[in-house]
């Protein structure tokens, strides 16, 4: 089986099941995204560093001069944003081939990127819609760039792990009540929870420190990618003695 083929059907096992490591993986990733964009939102200046939908939206709000609502910010985090899935993409180009590698390459990347803006955020005072607020707006940006480019390319149907349009328009669209088979169901509940479960958290974090909503998301994606790499190296390994 080549490796486009061997990807692919990790992504549809990972469908099947949301007890499946991958899936696991990709739920602790998405609920780490409540806990970034409860950070930027709440404590940078009404700013999204994962959720560029809402981005361009509070941009455009901005723009037309609504009290309360940045413009410099918005367009610092899409501009990282794109960078990062620029990075992530290149990546990908490279080594998707070989996914654990690729997963904990990209993953790397990200937990260095927050644990950075933890650090910064430690010896610095970080200010909204300043230099420092928004030098913190491009890191979580640029992490969660490279995050989308290369769960894109993994490629496991409403896992996204930053935005939920598709999944909700998924769980209704083929619902029973609509007609359809309700497949998926499970999965695409799991990471509406997922994210949920992870905004009302970095909101209590966010009341007791800036950092620790940042510091759990760092520490959980590396955890959930470590764990998951080696699974699939394991998995790998065994895959080899029966062959």
């Amino acid at each position: 089986m080549s490796a486009t083929a061997s990807n692919r059907a990790l992504a549809e096992r990972a469908a099947a099941s949301v007890r499946h490591p991958l899936t696991l993986t990709l739920l602790t990733f998405t609920f780490t995204t409540g806990l970034i964009d409860a950070t930027s939102y709440l404590g940078l200046g009404h700013v999204f560093t994962a959720n560029m939908t809402g981005n361009v939206v509070l941009l455009g709000f901005g723009i037309a001069g609504t009290p309360g609502l940045p413009v410099v910010s918005p367009i610092v985090s899409l501009l990282a944003f794109l960078l990062g899935a620029g990075v992530g993409g290149f990546l990908a180009s490279k080594i998707a081939d070989r996914h654990a590698l690729h997963v904990g390459s990209a993953m790397g990347i990200e937990v260095v990127l927050i644990a950075i803006t933890v650090l910064l955020a430690v010896v610095v005072h970080i200010r909204a819609n300043a230099l420092s607020g928004d030098v913190i707006v491009g890191l979580l940006a640029l992490a969660m760039g490279v995050r989308n480019a290369t769960v894109r390319r993994i490629g496991v149907p409403d896992l996204t792990t930053t935005v939920l349009t598709l999944t909700l328009t998924g769980l209704a669209a083929d619902s029973p009540l609509a007609g359809g088979t309700g497949k998926g169901t499970t999965r695409r509940i799991s990471a509406f929870a997922a994210m949920l479960a992870g905004a009302v958290a970095g909101a209590l974090l966010r009341k007791a420190s800036f950092t620790l909503p940042l510091a759990a998301a760092a520490a959980l994606a590396l955890f959930a990618a470590v764990t998951y790499v080696r699974w699939h190296r394991h998995q790998q390994s065994i895959s080899a003695v029966v062959a």
